[in-house]
């Protein structure tokens, strides 16, 4: 084992809303100190939650006795080319998978717009990008390595212990500890970025043509407007339109960051200032087109602390879901100070992922941290719910167990492949129980 640290180490996720202590930090430095820990949790009676770079906002990762940390893990990593499929340890960061695959003229078929999840932390989660030929970045899973809770090292893929396999690609941390993830790649690739103002109502008017013809696509909803930002990614042949950097300054990381940043703090203490500063960010990001390397295209900086939930609904429940989000906008108690996130992912045969068996949209809300939430978020997820929504992991949510059994037509193979693998329930925390029963 490479090292515990005193039960006096804390921790909190990115927005801040997750705190906790464990009674120890267990930082493994191969797959069999995991096993070693796990055996020895388990005979203790004890439990383990193994927490990445804290970019959830649940409570998932919270660990209420022994909390384990990858960022020592050494396990091979592996790049074969030719086949394209790397090998690398669950604890590595995507940013610096990405960095690893652009050396080898690889890449990622898809990306979210954050890059600084580990890889465990991300497909656990179901985290996604947005394109309708794409699911969440599990699927792009082609083997991993999981550590059970009874200290069993397993090995699983489509032909090996497929069943395990099929749960564990969106496993929420409750099956196992996983030590490497084989991904399939493909050839790297430049993309060009088309970012435009426009009409919500004209978006939703043209949206099955708007998500077809285009490799991946979104669009912000900035509240009490009725304008939004659409954001179009496709393959070109060449990088022939690179953005200038001062203009990737001032719009990433002066307007997007700095400036809206100062915006919501202006929000926060004036509330009534929100609708004119929606109004003005919508108008602030004007239109550009540029090309480059494509987890740089992607993925953005991401400085402004907030909250979020997301839901992941039937494609042709967007708009009937969209007009009810705006009408609860627009009767809350409060005002809301972030836009409005909206993306597509393709159906997958993933158990407990969001895109379960349905092309999917996905509907994200956020509120900066310090403004009130809980009565949005609620409101939102009623509707969500009753549109046959389906939550993010990694997003806050309110649903139970009961809830969420209806939601995954494969929620109980999944239950019973967690009895299996995790008996004593090692892995368990209260967040977990609550979603997946005890």
């Amino acid at each position: 084992m490479a090292g515990t640290a005193p039960l006096t180490a804390r921790w909190s996720n990115w927005a801040g809303n997750q705190r906790g202590s464990a009674t120890a930090i267990l930082r493994p430095g191969s797959p069999s100190d995991v096993a070693e820990a796990v055996r020895a949790t388990a005979a203790a009676g004890g439990r383990i939650r193994v927490a990445g770079s804290g970019h959830s906002f649940t409570a998932i990762a919270l660990a209420d006795d022994r909390r384990m940390e990858l960022s020592e893990l050494d396990t091979i990593v592996s790049v074969d080319v030719e086949r394209r499929l790397v090998t690398v340890p669950a604890g590595m960061t995507l940013r610096t998978l990405n960095g690893l695959l652009a050396r080898h003229r690889l890449a990622l078929p898809n990306l979210g717009d954050i890059d600084a999840q580990t890889v465990a932390g991300a497909i656990s989660t179901g985290t996604h990008g947005t394109g309708a030929a794409y699911g969440c970045l599990s699927t792009f899973v082609e083997a991993l390595t999981l550590v059970t809770g009874t200290g069993e090292v397993l090995h699983c893929s489509a032909d090996e212990h497929p069943d395990v396999f099929a749960a564990a690609r969106v496993s929420l941390g409750a099956l196992g500890v996983l030590v490497d993830v084989t991904l399939r790649c493909v050839d790297a690739f430049i993309l060009c970025a088309h970012e435009r103002p426009a009409e919500l109502a004209d978006v939703l008017g043209e949206l099955p043509a708007l998500v077809g013809r285009h490799d991946h696509v979104e669009f912000y909803w900035f509240p009490y407007t009725t304008r939004v930002q659409v954001k179009a990614n496709d393959r070109v042949p060449a990088n022939d339109q690179p953005l200038p950097r001062w203009r990737g300054w001032l719009d990433d990381d002066f307007l997007s960051n700095t400036v809206f940043a100062g915006a919501c703090r202006v929000g926060r203490a004036v509330p009534a200032l929100a609708p004119g500063i929606s109004a003005v960010s919508a108008r602030a990001l004007t239109e550009r087109r540029y090309t480059g390397r494509s987890d740089r295209v992607f993925c953005t900086p991401r400085r402004v602390r907030f909250v979020e939930m997301e839901y992941g609904l039937p494609r042709e429940a967007l708009p009937e879901a969209l007009t009810a989000l705006r009408r609860i906008v627009d009767g809350l108690p409060f005002k809301v100070l972030f836009p409005v996130e909206v993306r597509f992912t393709a159906a997958d045969d993933i158990w407990l992922s969001h895109g379960y068996g349905r092309d999917s949209a996905y509907i994200a809300v956020h509120q900066y941290v310090g403004m009130p939430y809980e009565p949005y978020f609620q409101a939102f997820e009623k509707i969500a719910a009753e549109l046959g929504g389906r939550p993010h992991w990694g997003k806050l949510h309110y649903r139970d167990a009961d809830s969420l059994s209806t939601a995954y037509p494969r929620f109980a193979d999944f239950l019973a492949q967690r009895d299996r693998l995790d008996p004593n329930r090692v892995f368990a925390n209260p967040h977990l129980t609550h979603i997946l029963g005890a």
